[in-house]
């Protein structure tokens, strides 16, 4: 498992060309001082328990995320829960601003570090 540690973040990369970066940073000057990433999505949390496991959904088999492109830029990320065989939406993220002129792509990524479930559903 590649991973990097800058103190107050730690981020695993991707094992495979179909997953994504998983991270949890801690400011602890903010209101809800962990942020989890998974690319371009993302979500704060105030209680450390929840983005811990926030963290190991993202690098679990039952979490992938949808990300859309216009041309070569990602401008929304969608992620989804695996229950009982069936990916239901957890949450998006998106940016205001796309490259509406370019071609719309949707890429499905999704990482394999922990199999059988972190429990978040």
């Amino acid at each position: 498992m590649k991973f990097e540690d800058r103190g107050n973040s730690i981020t695993v990369f991707p094992q495979s060309a179909d997953g994504f970066e998983v991270s949890l940073y801690v400011d602890e000057n903010r209101d809800d001082p962990f942020e989890v990433y998974f690319n371009g999505w993302h979500e704060a949390f105030s209680d450390p328990s929840d983005a811990l496991e926030s963290f190991a959904f993202g690098l679990s088999d039952e979490c992938r995320l949808k990300e859309h492109y216009r041309g070569e830029s990602a401008y929304k990320w969608i992620v989804e829960s695996n229950r009982d065989g069936d990916w239901h939406e957890y949450g998006a993220t998106g940016l205001i601003f796309s490259r509406f002129w370019k071609s719309k792509t949707v890429k499905i990524k999704q990482n394999r570090l922990i199999t059988g479930g972190s429990g978040n559903e």
